[in-house]
């Protein structure tokens, strides 16, 4: 479910190897990642508990973030922040590749004790190698005992329940080796706090807009990854976010929100002046006539989703259930589980997961990176085929009839990685003009005997279940929803969400728009919010399903805002 995700920024400081010049930079971390291969080497050596099993496989990892938020309101900002920290994430193995620790586990072991200071998966970020080996001293310390105890666990349930034997623990990969050029960061903060202030102003001539809010959130993230297996890897990574939301109130007092939002790899990307302007002032108008909109009622008929819509319901309906460890695990629903080679979507629809593509034409893709957080160099990965199922989104956790990654196995922070999406792509084969696919709409309404059909042109999100004990649901949160009606007028409504079970759904698409565009932002899931892009064209649907969204209602304020004017009316 992308949706935008930023750490919470205080203090200002200035360190070694984060602000190291462009010449100075190789070294500087070259030196950390020797650091770090120090004590790896050590605890592979070394670590071993009497009367236990030593590690088979120990990791390393390191991520670095310079983060900086401004955020804007009413013409002034509000909030303007720098953040510098460190994170560290060790993985410690024991067994070996066929049958390891990891796995479902009943039980908890009480590793850190009740006194004292826990153990703290922070790093230093002013240089001092000493105390980053310290860190991951009493980290390798921790995850290897736990290791130990999920081990012991996982050997006592082969008592009672037969064990996998055909299916390894953990994949064998080539260790990679890679050092990311050093990129450049540049964020002038009183230049954008001057444009946003300006974009800003354009709500104080719109009393009906109640609040607003600009921001803008960048971060350089270093990223250091050693292994025991010999990966050795340094990446870095910029993104540039920018968001406008606003909120205003219908006639009844129902709560109205739509946004807009922007993402880069550089500040030089983000929008110009006028272009951020044009989208605020759309985003205006939007609201304003959202306020006059009437209730739609719950709907099922046919309905085009607009690219971008079309984007989140192939991320949630489908992507989800393609990720490798959600087929493993008896909470998951395992949707798609022993279905290689049969058809899960119409013959003319093929779905890519390719997180090597920087760009889509002239915009940024949010799903890009080099190699994923197992050190595995990213892959395009053919997922759906003329409709049939080819394959599945793999992290280093194998899978019935998968025993390598395809590099998607992903996180943040330090949570521990699992398959996850990238840059989904959906391609179509039977596609016609927008134009086209609007008059085909109108004829499906009128075969089907219904009083309109539906534009969905944008959503913001969206979310779904693929566990076994919920239902296989999914769900999208439209910003604009258009009926059409046969005699082809179109009038915008609201008051309603998108719902569906993925299966049938997204097997009623009849049809595309031969036009494609991109859906970036974030999807939160079990091992963290990662960055992601979904690229599709609008489709067609026979039927869709849409519910009466829950009626938040709130009384307007009392008073007049002082920032349109005392005489502004409320």
């Amino acid at each position: 479910m992308p949706a935008s995700s930023i750490r919470f920024a205080v203090g200002l400081f200035i360190f070694g190897w984060l602000f190291a010049s462009a010449s100075q930079a190789a070294d500087t971390r070259s030196a950390v990642l020797d650091a770090m291969k120090s004590e790896l080497d050590r605890s592979v050596k070394r670590l071993q508990l009497d009367g236990f099993e030593s590690p088979y496989f120990i990791s390393y990892a390191l991520k670095t973030h310079d983060t900086r938020t401004l955020t804007v309101r009413y013409e002034s900002v509000f909030r303007a922040n720098q953040q510098l920290d460190g994170e560290l994430y060790v993985e410690t193995r024991v067994g070996d590749y066929r049958f390891d620790n990891t796995g479902q586990f009943d039980g908890y072991f009480p590793f850190a004790t009740e006194e004292g200071l826990p153990i703290s998966e922070a790093a230093p970020i002013d240089g001092n190698l000493t105390a980053l080996k310290n860190a991951l001293w009493l980290l390798t310390d921790r995850s290897y005992k736990e290791a130990l105890n999920q081990f012991q666990q996982k050997k006592g349930k082969a008592v009672y329940e037969r064990p996998d034997t055909t299916t390894p623990s953990f994949s064998r990969e080539t260790p990679a080796r890679h050092f990311d050029t050093p990129l450049p960061f540049h964020f002038d903060d009183k230049a954008w706090a001057t444009r946003l202030k300006a974009v800003s102003r354009q709500f104080a001539t719109h009393p009906e807009i109640l609040q607003h809010q600009l921001r803008l959130a960048t971060e350089k993230q270093q990223r250091y990854f050693v292994s025991s297996e010999g990966a050795r890897l340094v990446t870095e990574r910029v993104l540039f976010s920018l968001t406008v939301d606003a909120e205003a109130r219908a006639e009844d007092d129902m709560v109205l929100t739509d946004s807009v939002a922007f993402y880069a790899a550089s500040e030089k990307e983000l929008p110009a002046q006028a272009q951020l302007e044009a989208a605020v002032t759309e985003l205006i108008a939007g609201l304003v006539a959202l306020k006059n909109a009437p209730l739609l009622d719950p709907y099922s008929g046919p309905a085009i989703l607009a690219p971008r819509a079309t984007g989140v319901l192939i991320h949630e309906a489908v992507g989800h259930r393609l990720e490798g460890e959600r087929l493993m695990s008896d909470d998951e629903g395992r949707t798609y589980k022993g279905q290689i080679g049969q058809r899960i979507l119409p013959e003319f629809l093929d779905v890519l997961d390719d997180p090597t593509q920087a760009r889509f034409g002239d915009t940024h893709l949010n799903g890009f990176y080099r190699f994923d957080d197992e050190g595995v160099p990213a892959q395009a990965v053919t997922l759906v085929e003329g409709g049939v199922l080819k394959n599945f989104l793999l992290s280093r956790a194998p899978i019935e009839g998968f025993v390598h990654s395809n590099g998607h196995g992903r996180a943040s922070g330090t949570r521990k990685p699992m398959a996850r999406m990238g840059n989904t792509f959906l391609f179509s084969h039977r596609c016609v003009p927008m134009e086209e696919l609007k008059q085909r709409l109108i004829e499906m309404v009128k075969a089907q005997n219904k009083p309109y059909g539906l534009i969905i042109h944008n959503m913001e999100g969206g979310s779904t279940n693929t566990s076994s004990y919920g239902y296989q649901a999914f769900k999208g949160i439209p910003q604009l929803v258009w009926r059409v009606f046969p005699d082809g007028r179109e009038e915008l409504v609201r008051g309603v969400e998108l719902v569906g079970t993925p299966i049938a759904s997204i097997n009623k698409i009849v049809l595309t728009s031969d036009t494609p565009e991109v859906f970036n932002g974030f999807c939160g899931a079990e091992s963290g919010y990662v960055p992601v892009s979904a690229i599709a064209p609008a489709v067609l649907l026979s039927e869709l399903e849409l519910q009466r969204k829950k009626e938040d209602k709130a009384r307007p304020p009392i008073l007049p805002s002082p920032f349109n004017g005392e005489t502004a009316k409320p």
